[in-house]
Parts: C-alpha cells; structure tokens; sequence
C-alpha cells in the first residue's frame, strides 16, 4: 500500500476540497508567498522599522528570534504585537542581555500580558545560546542552516522540532536573514507548519490528518515550503483589513488567494 492510500485509510479527507486546494496553491506558486511575506504581511514591515532604528544587525536578528519564542498566548492580535516589539526596541535598544531587556518590557505591553514568568524563563534558557553568536553564525543559519536553527532551538526549550513556537522562530528569523542579508532563501521543505489555532481549524475542513503532517504533503505536491504556504493562508485566515487591502495592491493573484477562505 502506498503512503498515500495508507493516509487516506487512516484519515477522513475530502478528496474534491484537497484537489481544488492543490490546483490553487500549485497555481500560486513560490513567488506568490514571497510578494505576501514582503508586501503584504505586516510583521515583516516591523521588523524593517527595528532594523531600521536599531543600526545593529546582531542584535537586530537575535531579538526578533527571541520575540518570535515569547510570541504566544497573545492579548492582542499577532500583527499588533509585533509592531509593538517594534517600536520599543527601537526607542529602548537592549543595554544589558535580552532577558533583562524583556523583564522591562513584557510586563509593561499591551498585546502580551499572558504568562510572563514562563516566557522570561524561556528567553533566559535561551541568551547563552544568543550570546555565543556573531553575525557570520547567523549568516550561516540562514544560507545553509535553518533546520539546524530549529532543532538547536528545540533542544534548548526541551521543545518538539515541530512546536508551533519553534518553527515560527525559524520563520521569523527567515525575515530578519532576508532583510540583513539582502537575499531571499526559501524555507527548507523539512520545517513544519506552525500548528496554531487558525491553520488548525482550516485543516479540518479538509481532513481528520494532524495539520503537519497533510500541509506537509500539500507542500511537496504543490513544491511551495510548509512555512510559505502558511504565509499564502495568513491574509485570508487573518481577518486583518489592512492585510487584505495589502493583498488586492501587490499580488495579481489576489482573487484566487481569496478563494482559498471558501474551501
């Protein structure tokens, strides 16, 4: 049996639904996330904002690492908080480690106020990590090495690879090396999905398969990275205004990333 046929005995699936989703996102294809991630995401503008201010490409990208895995149990929307993060680092750029840095800032933010022990626990567990690396390193991860960026990442937290937080890292840190390093990489076909609510209410409407694993094989059917496709799904998943006046601007191909809500 077939790994296929093997998934579609273990699994519900609404084969009709899958079809129309491949035909539309093998439709879209690669450069159709790229333009979203860089024109129509709002979380990519902020990190050119803190880029921008800081004058610190180091530290610029080992923040946004390090905001990416606080960056759960929001009080306010994703887009907001990263825009938050933002701003106050730009006009409060770190003058001793991250962590300390964050003990000032988290308590005081209006978008993540939950769990603000744990989350500072979690970025001291990660600072000797930060700590150990230069610029080249980060360089490295990013042209060569971003599944070895996830499962370092892992394995300091006690995480799973596949962690929701672990693999929006990766994403994040994905924008920071393509805004440093002036070139864009595509996410390794390896790295998982993020798992959050959204994706995981959209998944079911096609199958009863855990949301990593189908995105996975959606991602290698249609030949577009698991991190690009939930780039693709965000601005119809969203409900953000502005990110979907955004999407009608840059991308030609607006009307079939919309189709995509209807599923």
């Amino acid at each position: 049996m077939t790994l296929d046929r093997f998934l579609k005995a273990e699994y519900r699936q609404n084969d009709e639904k899958v079809q129309r989703l491949v035909e539309i996102l093998g439709g879209l294809g690669l450069d159709c996330a790229k333009t979203i991630e860089e024109k129509v995401d709002l979380q990519f503008d902020a990190l050119k904002n803190l880029r921008e201010n800081l004058k610190n490409d180091e530290l610029f990208i080992k923040l946004v690492i390090a905001n990416a895995l606080a960056s759960y149990q929001l009080s306010g929307k994703g887009e907001d908080w990263w825009w938050e993060f933002s701003r106050y680092f730009s006009e409060n750029p770190p003058e001793g480690g991250i962590a300390e840095a964050y003990a000032g800032f988290l308590p005081k933010s209006r978008t993540n106020r939950r769990l603000v022990v744990g989350k500072l626990k979690r970025l001291e567990k990660l600072e000797p990590f930060l700590e150990g690396l230069s610029l080249e390193d980060l360089r490295e991860y990013y042209f060569e090495g971003m599944e070895r960026l996830r499962d370092e990442l892992a394995r300091i937290l006690g995480s799973r690879r596949s962690a929701k937080t672990i693999v929006f890292a990766v994403k994040m840190f994905g924008y920071a090396g393509r805004i440093v390093f002036g070139e864009f990489v595509p996410y390794p076909m390896a790295i998982e999905i993020p798992d959050d609510v959204r994706i995981n209410a959209y998944t079911k409407r096609f199958t009863s398969e855990p949301p990593v694993s189908f995105w996975a094989r959606i991602g290698r059917e249609v030949g577009i990275p698991p991190l690009h496709i939930d780039s693709i799904l965000w601005p119809v998943l969203g409900g953000k205004e502005e990110a979907l006046r955004r999407l009608k601007r840059y991308c030609p191909e607006w009307e079939e990333i919309v189709k995509l809500a209807s599923l």
